[in-house]
């Protein structure tokens, strides 16, 4: 263990807590520790323990994958492992996200990773990516170039304005929350694309009696609306599992439900 690592896992505890926006004496409270000895560890002045790297790292919510890299920093071994999802230890999670996807149809479902690569999908998703070139869905595809590339959905989204300003919100919020160099890059390669040929249109306005932005796309069937839920794996003790997510899509309107089902039959 090389204590000139310290001051580097002292400057990442401190890069979190200021992404949390907490001051030393929040965390200090949270953590059941001292602020001078917190302002210590930040400054490489003393060594945290093993322990308190991953006490304070559960009360800035840091990610696993950046615990690991914390615990580094001081010289520790990584405390959670990152396991190939195609691997054996990974098998019940696959057939979970497999069970959810199946049993999500005639609705469109799709498992993605940490940087919304998409891992999984069930057939279903076929009615909003069946006219997506083949680049944009090579090894699954990525759900945010396939929502706001110019050869993607965004020439089909009746509402792609609305749909941009909701993704680039989300994007944008993740990039802050977690700091991943991958999703900033994602971010800035996105946020470039220009928009479908044509006049832009604005946003719409926020709907009153709405419950979520909706997605609206034209397909063959006419156009489809959804709206997405977001499940994540409860409790994760593994680096790739804590960064799986499944987004589930359900019609908005019962048109949506018939042309799915229509969709479905005559697949």
């Amino acid at each position: 263990m090389r204590t000139d690592d310290t001051p580097g896992a002292g400057r990442l505890l401190r890069e979190w807590r200021l992404r949390r926006k907490l001051s030393q004496l929040d965390l200090a409270l949270r953590a059941e520790t001292s602020t001078r000895h917190l302002s210590c560890v930040e400054t490489g002045r003393a060594r945290p323990s093993r322990e308190m790297l991953l006490r304070l790292a559960e009360h800035l919510e840091v990610p696993l994958r950046d615990r690991n890299g914390l615990l580094l920093a001081a010289g520790y071994a990584p405390a959670y492992r990152e396991s190939p999802l195609d691997g054996g230890r990974m098998a019940m999670a696959r057939a979970a996200l497999r069970t959810m996807l199946l049993r999500h149809e005639p609705y469109p479902a799709a498992a993605v990773d940490g940087v919304w690569n998409v891992v999984d999908r069930n057939r279903a998703m076929s009615v909003l990516l069946g006219s997506v070139p083949a680049h944009l869905t090579e090894s699954g595809g990525n759900v945010m170039r396939l929502i706001l590339h110019p050869d993607g959905l965004a020439p089909r989204c009746v509402n792609f304005a609305e749909v941009r300003a909701h993704a680039l919100g989300r994007l944008r919020h993740q990039v802050a929350a977690t700091g991943r160099p991958e999703l900033r890059e994602l971010y800035e390669e996105v946020s470039a694309y220009p928009p479908p040929p044509g006049p832009e249109p604005a946003p719409e306005p926020v709907d009153p009696v709405g419950i979520a932005v909706p997605l609206r796309v034209r397909t063959p069937y006419g156009v489809m609306s959804f709206f997405s839920v977001i499940a994540t794996f409860g409790a994760p003790a593994d680096v790739t599992l804590s960064e799986l997510a499944v987004e589930t899509f359900f019609p908005v309107d019962e048109e949506t439900e018939d042309r799915l089902r229509a969709f479905a039959a005559d697949r």
